[in-house]
């Protein structure tokens, strides 16, 4: 007999340590989501306005003195050795382009207080993380499964992959703190719905989803989405970003909140290349996604494809991204119009997520609702 077919009984001790560490993962991002505000209200502007700068005719721009600058060059002349230190300045002769924009200096304008805030709110988030995974974590093994078999066991899933995706880019050194307000925001609102509206007692499958396709085929979709969730944030806040430096560029003046908020962000060329990378590179996992559906699909059902809600919205989903990769490559879209192809994307990601499952029936509606 297949090991797979043989229903587990369900540990319910398990399922309520899980509860608890969910609860518990959720009082440490609403910490964490405070350590963000603090960061990004409570931090100094002191290095806060630079895009207006570099967008003022004859503007000079200070390079900051990291461990990335580069190092002065050795000059050997006449048997002796000098040194040439290499200039810290940048000088533009002409009125600054949007291409020549500078990055914001992180969320909290670089200062020490803000810096201070930031790293408390990474902490904690790390502290979230782990409870989170371990709620997760417990729940597979109160089951005996993979731990995303209802809409209440994706959704916690997801929101783990979400952070552990985020965490990931820190870990790889990639300056992204940027995303932490609205990533702790969006998790905290999607485990708020898990744990209400989309809660399901810890149970076995039903007979079509015992097979190993469930950990590739949804496993594959949960992080794809993790990942396109990052590039939608980076396309959400270019447009915020772009309005700004295009009110700077037609001799506007933004607010004192727009100015000490949009600062700190990456410049929106940097938010655009962020999306666009992020999505191009999921993109082919994404396509897999679906291939593996198809082939599980036709080993229990019968048939690799058969017009189901849950399918034509994946396969509107693919074809979303599809077309903003291809604006991307061959029509030179890069701003706003890109941006919003980006946005309707995720969003068909997301009703693919949510409202297939809430407002069609099918053979993928394992919902548990």
């Amino acid at each position: 007999m297949d090991p797979m077919n043989i229903a587990a009984a369900t540990d319910e001790s398990l399922a309520e340590i899980s509860n608890y560490l969910v609860y518990s993962a959720m009082a440490v991002y609403v910490l964490a989501f405070c350590a963000h505000i603090a960061e990004w209200v409570l931090g100094g502007r002191s290095k806060v306005a630079r895009t207006a700068a570099a967008l003022t005719p004859g503007a000079k721009q200070e390079r900051p003195s990291d461990a990335s600058a580069a190092p002065p060059v050795a000059v050997r002349q006449g048997g002796s050795t000098g040194v040439l230190e290499r200039p810290h300045v940048v000088t533009r002769s002409s009125a600054g382009r949007r291409g020549d924009l500078p990055d914001g200096p992180g969320a909290a304008g670089g200062d020490e207080k803000g810096d201070l805030y930031g790293r408390m709110a990474i902490s904690l988030t790390v502290l979230a993380f782990a409870l989170h995974a371990g709620g997760v974590l417990t729940r597979a093994l109160s089951v005996g499964r993979a731990p995303w078999a209802n809409m209440y066991e994706f959704s916690t899933t997801f929101s783990m992959v979400i952070v552990g995706a985020y965490l990931g880019f820190l870990l790889a050194k990639k300056d992204i703190r940027w995303i932490g307000l609205p990533l702790v925001t969006t998790v905290l609102l999607d485990l708020g719905l898990a744990t209400t509206w989309l809660y399901t007692e810890s149970d076995q499958l039903v007979p079509a989803l015992h097979s190993y396709w469930l950990w590739i085929h949804v496993s594959l979709a949960i992080v794809c989405g993790a990942l396109f969730y990052l590039g939608f944030v980076a396309s959400a806040l270019y447009l915020f970003r772009d309005r700004y430096e295009t009110k700077l560029l037609g001799g506007g003046e933004p607010g004192a909140f727009a100015t000490s908020v949009l600062e700190r962000l990456p410049s929106s060329s940097s938010l655009d290349k962020f999306a666009y990378r992020v999505n191009a590179a999921v993109f082919p996992f994404w396509t897999f996604t679906i291939v593996a559906g198809a082939i599980w699909a036709g080993d229990a059902w019968g048939r690799y494809w058969g017009w189901d809600p849950k399918e034509v919205w994946s396969f509107i989903t693919w074809v979303a991204y599809a077309c903003y990769l291809h604006a991307r490559a061959t029509a030179g879209w890069k701003g706003r119009k890109a941006a919003y192809l980006a946005l309707f994307a995720f969003a068909c990601f997301l009703f693919n997520y949510y409202g297939v499952n809430v407002f069609f029936s099918g053979k993928h509606s394992y919902a548990g609702l």
